[in-house]
């Protein structure tokens, strides 16, 4: 936890002035609300298993203007992200989040790709990141920031490049905020959905892609990761 946020969360403590005493049974309480917590009505479009999931959550993203490639394992990663940059005529180098799954990809052992470790700055163009979750109801990412995986990856440069595992696809909003949340380290300092490329519709009569953030994004939905 960030010293702004300790300080935040003390003065916060203070105005309730809550004595010491008090603090162990308010931590129970909200375990028991958290626990109790049941879903709100879920549309049945999202109540699907297995490939009818995935192929309701490739629908939407495409539609919203998302690449979607599938490939069958981690392995198959540096060849796709390779042919991707050329078929958009990009630089073929990129940065790209320090997370485990990008690791075991070995990206850096692709001799015509040039990969960086990191944070983004405002010359890269394609930057590399990993999605927590995927919601089938509307083709939406789920991002959740780390010090592995920089919110700035998915943001600042204008192509976006997310890899999805297959079985990390919910089919609701619901169900896949509840997989975030058994996750180690939950919370995270930001979870950000994403719901296609940028985009604005503010200079009629036409919309304009990049205006916030990436004009493209291509995610890469992998059917094995173990």
């Amino acid at each position: 936890m960030s010293e702004a946020r300790r300080a935040i969360l003390a003065r916060i403590r203070a105005q309730l002035a809550r004595p010491p005493s008090a603090e162990e049974a308010a931590r129970h309480d909200v375990a028991a609300r958290l626990a109790r917590t049941a879903p709100v009505l879920i549309p049945a479009r999202a109540q699907l298993e297995g490939e009818a999931r995935i192929a309701l959550f490739c629908e939407k993203a495409r539609t919203l203007g998302c690449a979607i490639e599938r490939l069958p394992d981690l392995g198959a990663l540096s060849g796709a992200v390779l042919a991707a940059l050329r078929r958009h005529n990009l630089p073929l180098e990129l940065v790209r989040a320090a997370d485990p799954l990008l690791d075991a990809a070995a990206l850096e052992a692709e001799p015509l790709l040039s990969v960086r470790i990191g944070v983004p700055e405002e010359s890269d163009a394609v930057g590399l990141t990993v999605a927590l979750a995927g919601v089938a109801e509307t083709g939406t990412i789920m991002l959740a920031s780390s010090r592995a995986r920089p919110t700035l990856l998915a943001f600042l440069p204008e192509t976006s490049l997310v890899v999805l595992p297959c079985a990390w696809i919910k089919g609701s909003y619901e169900e896949a905020w509840a997989m975030l949340r058994a996750l180690p380290g939950w919370p995270p300092r930001s979870v950000n959905l994403v719901t296609g490329p940028s985009r604005t519709g503010d200079i009629p009569p036409s919309i304009e892609l990049g205006a916030h953030g990436p004009k493209r994004l291509i995610l890469f939905l992998i059917d094995r990761i173990g």
